[in-house]
C-alpha cells in the first residue's frame, strides 16, 4: 500500500497542486457569491482553506516516518496555503472594512484574535518569499531550515485564530486546534527521541 502511494506520488507532477489550488479558489468564490453574505463567507472560506492546506503541510513529515514520501508537494502546498491566507486578509481589509485604515488599526490593536491572526500571517511572509531554490542557495541550507521552523508557530497561531473567531467553540475548530497541537507535539517528541539516540 505504501509503495503504491509513493509510486503514484512520483508520477504526479508538482504543478498539479497549483492547478488544484486555483480550482479550489474558484470554487470558494463561486460558493460565496451564491450566499446571502458573500463577503463574510468569502473571508471565512479563504481562511478555512488556507488553514486546512497548511495543516496538510504539517502532515508530510509524520507521514515520512511511516514510509509515505510526499515531500515534493510540501513547497507547493505551503505556497497555496499562504495564497489563501493572504486572500483571507485582503478580503477583510478591502471588502469587509473597505480600506478604512483607522478602523483596521483599531481592530489590530484591540481584538486579540485579529492580533494573533496577523502575527501568524507576518510569520508566513518570509517563508513564502524564501520558498524557492535560489533562496535556499543564498541563505544556505541550515539557515533556510532554521527560518522555516517559523511554520510551526505560524500554523499554531493560525489555529488559535480560527478557534477564537467563533463566539461559540465548534467541533470543527476543536479538531483543527487538536490536530495542529498533536502534530507539533509528535514532531517535538520525535526530535527529542532522535537527539537522545545521537548523544
Amino acid at each position: 500500500m505504501i509503495n503504491a502511494i509513493n509510486q503514484a506520488a512520483r508520477r504526479i507532477p508538482t504543478y498539479t497542486i497549483y492547478i488544484a489550488g486555483i480550482a479550489l479558489l474558484v470554487w470558494v468564490m463561486y460558493f460565496a457569491l451564491s450566499t446571502a453574505d458573500p463577503i463574510k463567507v468569502l473571508e471565512r472560506g479563504f481562511g478555512r482553506k488556507g488553514l486546512q492546506i497548511l495543516i496538510a503541510t504539517l502532515c508530510i513529515t509524520p507521514l515520512r516516518w511511516y514510509g509515505v514520501n510526499l515531500l515534493k508537494f510540501r513547497r507547493a502546498l505551503g505556497l497555496m496555503g499562504f495564497m489563501f491566507i493572504a486572500l483571507h486578509l485582503l478580503t477583510w481589509v478591502v471588502l469587509d472594512l473597505a480600506l478604512r485604515w483607522s478602523e483596521i488599526l483599531t481592530e489590530l490593536t484591540k481584538r486579540p484574535f485579529i492580533i494573533i491572526g496577523m502575527l501568524a500571517f507576518v510569520a508566513l511572509i518570509p517563508l513564502a518569499i524564501t520558498s524557492n531554490n535560489a533562496m535556499i542557495k543564498r541563505l544556505g541550507a541550515m539557515r533556510w531550515k532554521r527560518l522555516h521552523w517559523l511554520a510551526y508557530p505560524a500554523i499554531f497561531a493560525g489555529a488559535v485564530h480560527f478557534v477564537m473567531i467563533g463566539k461559540v467553540y465548534t467541533l470543527e475548530s476543536a479538531l483543527y486546534f487538536a490536530g495542529v497541537a498533536g502534530l507539533l507535539i509528535a514532531r517535538r517528541l520525535k526530535s527529542r527521541k532522535k537527539a537522545a539516540v545521537t548523544t
